[in-house]
């Protein structure tokens, strides 16, 4: 478990959530009335690179679920094949053409973040194609900046546990998210910035 207090200090407090990237409803899935999805972009600190992002807020308590952010692997497999087919609120099963609902969907006790990384993936993009390149070192970096853009948008969450989890190379992902985190929180605490 990672504590976030420390890595978004300087990120002021919000009234309420991003509503620009608020979503209402989508295709064959029923309006969202248990809880809150979110869709829109976190952009990587100065280079043009832009990750897809998809909150789905908990259906237990928002206000102090934990924050679990998922990554898919591959690299290159979309973070929306876990959302879609493995643990949201709604899942299409192999071979059908309906969602349905999902009775085990994770956001019943946590606040999911499907982060679709790295830039290229999904609909994760770049401005320009040769900086749409990408090794286990930069991608870390890049999802670090997208997890910092995303506590500007929602700042709320910022004090809520946090964790990290995928599948596949995610295996890679992960530590190395945790591993730049905790850099980034020993500097900004030499730094006496929080």
């Amino acid at each position: 478990m990672l504590k976030t207090l420390s890595i978004l200090g300087f990120v002021g407090a919000a009234l309420a959530a991003y509503t620009d990237d608020l979503v209402k409803s989508l295709p064959d899935m029923a309006d969202f009335n248990d809880f809150k999805l979110y869709s829109g972009y976190l952009s990587v600190k100065g280079v043009g690179k832009y990750l897809h992002y998809m909150l789905v807020e908990s259906q237990g308590d928002p206000t102090t679920d934990p924050l679990l952010i998922w990554f898919n692997g591959g690299p290159g497999c979309s973070s929306m094949l876990g959302y879609l087919q493995e643990h949201g609120p709604y899942v299409l099963e192999d071979g059908a053409t309906k969602f349905h609902k999902n009775d085990y969907s994770w956001n019943k006790e946590v606040n999911m973040l499907y982060i679709e990384s790295p830039a290229g993936v999904g609909f994760s993009y770049c401005d320009r194609k040769e900086i749409c390149s990408f090794d286990d070192e930069t991608s870390s970096q890049d999802n670090l900046d997208a997890l910092l853009s995303f506590f500007e948008k929602f700042p709320e969450y910022r004090t809520h546990d946090l964790y990290i989890s995928g599948e596949s190379y995610a295996g890679v992902y992960v530590p190395y998210l945790a591993w730049r985190i905790d850099n980034f929180n020993q500097d900004a605490a030499t730094k006496n910035t929080f």
